[in-house]
């Protein structure tokens, strides 16, 4: 993942944000260590982003579309009122399993349910509303994720979309790889979707926020 905000910017962000609790840090190193892929981390910045959502928001209901390695889950499980949940959908076998022994040993493993296999099919099976949605799987499918998740949505809810600048080449005429046209797609859907108001924030690769109108 290119850097969108200059490297220096994005290292002094970091160090002014409020570090991970320990067992955070132990699941980010242990990310980079054995995981293919580590750059999918959700990290310092943007789980202490997310878990300030769900705080300010007061969500009880949380939804996540690709678990990865459980970091952001935990973020913003950690910022749940008493009895609130964090419902997280995983395909990869190999991540879900490095997650779920994380969330087993973390103090938060009671407010967070894992769910395999595709997560449109997990849609399937459960039901809303939802307070927070936070969509971070196959980018070809987030068009398809937005639209089974907005139902689904609290009438004050919010969806979190990750990714969406896509490492700044979705404004980049010359990049026309599968997953940049995918983005763009779902960029352009959102923005000419009425049903919702937008905002997309140069936090990490991008995250959209999304409400109802």
């Amino acid at each position: 993942m290119s850097p969108i905000v200059d490297p220096r910017v994005e290292e002094y962000v970091e160090a002014h944000t409020t570090p991970p609790p320990p067992e955070l840090a132990r699941l980010a190193e242990e990310t980079r260590a054995t995981l293919s892929a580590p750059q999918m981390l959700t990290g310092t910045v943007e789980g202490r982003f997310l878990q300030a959502l769900v705080w300010g928001m007061g969500a009880r209901r949380v939804l996540e579309l690709g678990t990865y390695s459980g970091y952001s889950a935990l973020a913003m499980a950690a910022a749940l009122p008493e009895g609130g949940e964090v419902v997280t959908c995983e395909v990869s076998d190999e991540h879900a399993d490095f997650a779920q022994r994380h969330i087993d040993a973390s103090p938060h493993r009671d407010r967070i349910r894992l769910l395999r296999g595709p997560a449109l099919d997990s849609l399937d099976s459960l039901d809303g509303p939802f307070d927070l949605a936070f969509i971070d799987a196959d980018k070809r499918n987030y068009v398809n994720y937005y639209e089974a998740v907005l139902p689904k949505l609290a009438d004050r809810g919010l969806i979190a979309v990750d990714n969406t600048l896509w490492s700044g080449r979705v404004a980049d005429p010359q990049s026309d790889e599968e997953s940049t046209r995918a983005m763009r797609e779902f960029n352009d859907h959102v923005r000419a979707d009425d049903r919702v108001v937008s905002a997309m924030l140069t936090i990490r690769d991008g995250i959209t926020l999304i409400r109802r109108a």
